[in-house]
Formats: structure tokens, C-alpha cells, sequence
């Protein structure tokens, strides 16, 4: 949620930031002038309130006589109170939703722009060549018995796969590899919940424009999440933290959920793009002071992850229209895909300052005694989707993949998988 001060007094600002996303800035136009009426609306009611507290003192010490006129004064004057309450709650609520439909507030020198307008920060590693044709994922993963797509399909659907095998020893290895990293980072490891409230989902801001793409059990009237970071953005809400000492991490390990809406007919092949996957999440609570610095720490930890699995990559900063609408900013990783010939995003880490904590009551005690919203930053650390970019990396001619020397340990010292007997 936006910071009601800053729309205030520099809606402007607001305005630009709306622009750059490709959003209608009248939406602020809107909350804005939501924003007088409450205040208004506040100002009235206080003030009746006010003055039922003194005309009460009055009723008090008046004489026995003249106590039944005072009463039905006082009366009129509850009736009154009652009324401008519900105008200001009314008038609260209004600003609120007006308010909740803005996005978040971009962090200047974010590119202006939709998803092609994205300004590539940083490549590493050479483009991956072979002297053989170079087979995909799906290819690979079937000769080494890892991926099952058809019985996927069979027992689910579409974008629905099996890992077996090699496959799952492999994801779990990713996994564990990531969380022993994350360990030695300060994180404090959480499996999450899957299944969360509609104010949890509603409070992170993805039931938004993308709300369709969220699985929703409408008879129990909780969502599927698609990332832990709902989870984990939920588990202080209404609280007020310790930041005394630096940051909370935490690494949400969870199989998430998206029904991929608008994404018809693209990556239909292998498991690129999928309903269900497993990832491990970095979630941080900053002092909204050190948000930026936090956002390249988790940049940097998820580099030496790519780095340790010898994959080739670029780190890009992504354009304001590109953006979630709790991000103010984001850094996401693209990995080379061979036999796509393109950078593909394996992980992203968002910067969402004070937005999401707005909208979940979410605060830390500073300096001066006083509570102000946290800071909120995610970033993907290991997801199923790696998987596609070592196996494509790392193939030999004759099927097999070499494992990266960094997951060996996690593997029972496997140092290659190779194809199956068909």
C-alpha cells in the first residue's frame, strides 16, 4: 500500500511512477480525493466526539432539575457520534481500496517500460557449444529416466510432469544444496504453509490484474501460493518486529502453485512452464533504510549459486511495466538455454519496501522509540526450473550430464547420469 503521507504530499510523484509502469494514473487522482473525505470525514467525527465528552461533564455537574433537558441533549448528541463514526469508518474504508489499487512506488532509476525495455546489468560464463547436436531438457530428461511428461499429463493434465529418478534425487539435491547455503547466510529455514487467507494473498499484492492466475478453493475460501514469499510475508503480519540486530531471513522451502493463465501455447514443452514446481525462497524484514543494500545481497547469493552450478547467465534490471505491483524494484537472472539459443529467467529478487508491510501491519520499533512499516525483499535461491538449464548445460554427446561438481556431495558423490536401458 502506498504511503498515505506520500500521496498526500507528493502525488506527483506517485503519478510518474504510475506512467512508468504503463498504469492510469488517475487512479491516484482517485485516492487522493479518498483521502480528503476521510480525513474530513475523521475531522467531523472527532470533534462530535469532542463535544459529547464535555457536554457529559456538563450533565454531570449540573443541577437535579435541569438534568432531564441535558439528557435528551446528550442523546441527540450519541445519536450523532454514532452516525459521524460510520461515515468516517465508511469514508476509511473507501480510501483504502482506492489507495490498494495503486502500485507500488518504483525506485528511481528503474527503465521505463514493458518487458522488452529491461537493461542488462551484468553477463557471466561463456555461451555453452558442443560439437554435437545439442538435445533439450525434455530429450535428456527422458533418456536419463528423469522426466515423465505423459504420465504427468495422464494423472493430472497438461503442464503436469513426474521427476523420477535421477530427476527427483536432482531437485532435491538443488534444494538442499540451496538451503545449506542459505544457512550459512543467516536464514532461518520455514516449510510453509501452501493454502493461505484471502488477507494474506490480498496483503502481499497478488490478487491483483494477475489475480487469475492463482489457484483459488472457493469453498474454503483460501488460494494456492505461488511463491512461499505470501507465506512468509504473512508470518509477522500484525506484529512488531526486532530489528535490533540487522534483518530477519528466512528461507521458505514449499511446492508452489500457478495455473500459468495467458500463457497458452508457450513453453508448452518439458517442465520450463508448469503448474506445480518446488522452490526455496529467500524472504528478508529490513529497516527500510538498508531495503536497497539487503536487495544486491541476495543478488550476490544467488549468483554464487549459479556460479557454483558452472551456468551462464545475465542479470537484468527489469523495466517499471514488468513489475509486480508490489515490487518497487527487481533483479532477475536469466540462464542460457541452449538449444533455445536465449537467456531464460531461472530466479528474480524483488525489492517491495514498505508495500506489502503497509498492507499486513507489519512494523519495527527504531531509534526513537516510534513503529514504522518494515521493508520486505524475496528472492528465489532454487527452484525446478534450474533444472533445465543444467541439464541442457552440462549434456555430453552421448546423453549422459555431467553434475556439476557443487551438487556431487548431495548426490552420493554421482559425478554423471546417464541414459537408461530403454
Amino acid at each position: 500500500m502506498i504511503d498515505p503521507t506520500l500521496l498526500r504530499t507528493d502525488p506527483d510523484a506517485v503519478k510518474r511512477s504510475q506512467r512508468a509502469r504503463g498504469n492510469d494514473e488517475s487512479s491516484v487522482d482517485a485516492a487522493v480525493a479518498a483521502d480528503e473525505t476521510r480525513r474530513a470525514a475523521l475531522g467531523e467525527f472527532e470533534s462530535l466526539r469532542a463535544e459529547q465528552n464535555e457536554f457529559g461533564k456538563q450533565v454531570k455537574a449540573a443541577p437535579k432539575e435541569e438534568k432531564p433537558a441535558l439528557i435528551a441533549r446528550a442523546q441527540e448528541l450519541a445519536a450523532q457520534v454514532k452516525a459521524a463514526e460510520a461515515r468516517a469508518k465508511a469514508a476509511d474504508e473507501e480510501f483504502a481500496a482506492a489507495a490498494m489499487r495503486i502500485e507500488n512506488l518504483i525506485i528511481e532509476g528503474v527503465p521505463v517500460g514493458g518487458e522488452e525495455n529491461f537493461v542488462t546489468l551484468r553477463t557471466h560464463g561463456e555461451i555453452p557449444s558442443f560439437d554435437f547436436e545439442a538435445r533439450d531438457h525434455l530429450e535428456l530428461g527422458e533418456m536419463l529416466g528423469a522426466i515423465d511428461m505423459q504420465r504427468g499429463a495422464k494423472v493430472s493434465g497438461a503442464r503436469f510432469y513426474f521427476l523420477r529418478g535421477v530427476g527427483a534425487r536432482l531437485e532435491i539435491a538443488l534444494m538442499s544444496m540451496a538451503l545449506d547455503r542459505a544457512l550459512g547466510n543467516g536464514f532461518v529455514p520455514l516449510i510453509t504453509p501452501t493454502l493461505v487467507k484471502p488477507e494474506i494473498m490480498q496483503g502481499t499484492g497478488f490478487l491483483g490484474e494477475h489475480a487469475d492466475e492463482v489457484y483459488h478453493l472457493k469453498d474454503q475460501d483460501l488460494f494456492l501460493t505461488g511463491t512461499s514469499e505470501v507465506a512468509l510475508a504473512g508470518y509477522h503480519a500484525d506484529e512488531i518486529l526486532d530489528l535490533g540486530d540487522g534483518p530477519l531471513r528466512y528461507a521458505g522451502w514449499s511446492t508452489c502453485y500457478r495455473s500459468e493463465a495467458g500463457s497458452h501455447g508457450k513453453d508448452t514443452r518439458g517442465i520450463l512452464r508448469v503448474h506445480q514446481f518446488n522452490k526455496l525462497e529467500m524472504f528478508v524484514y529490513a529497516d527500510p533504510a538498508d531495503a536497497e543494500a539487503e536487495h544486491d545481497r541476495l543478488v550476490a547469493w544467488q549468483e554464487e549459486m549459479l556460479q557454483a552450478l558452472g551456468l551462464s547467465y545475465r542479470v537484468i534490471d527489469v523495466a517499471a511495466g514488468d513489475l509486480g505491483s508490489s515490487a518497487a524494484r527487481k533483479f532477475d537472472i536469466e540462464a542460457w538455454i541452449p538449444t533455445q539459443g536465449a537467456y531464460r529467467e531461472l530466479t528474480s529478487t524483488s525489492n517491495c519496501t514498505t508495500y506489502q508491510a503497509r498492507r499486513l501491519s507489519t512494523r519495527f520499533r527504531g531509534e526513537t522509540g516510534k513503529t514504522a512499516p518494515v521493508a520486505t525483499l524475496n528472492g528465489t535461491l532454487a527452484t525446478t526450473r534450474w533444472i533445465v538449464a543444467i541439464l541442457e548445460t552440462h549434456q555430453q554427446a552421448d546423453g549422459s550430464v555431467t553434475v556439476p561438481e557443487a551438487l556431487r556431495p548431495y548426490l552420493g558423490g554421482l559425478e554423471a547420469f546417464t541414459p537408461v536401458e530403454a
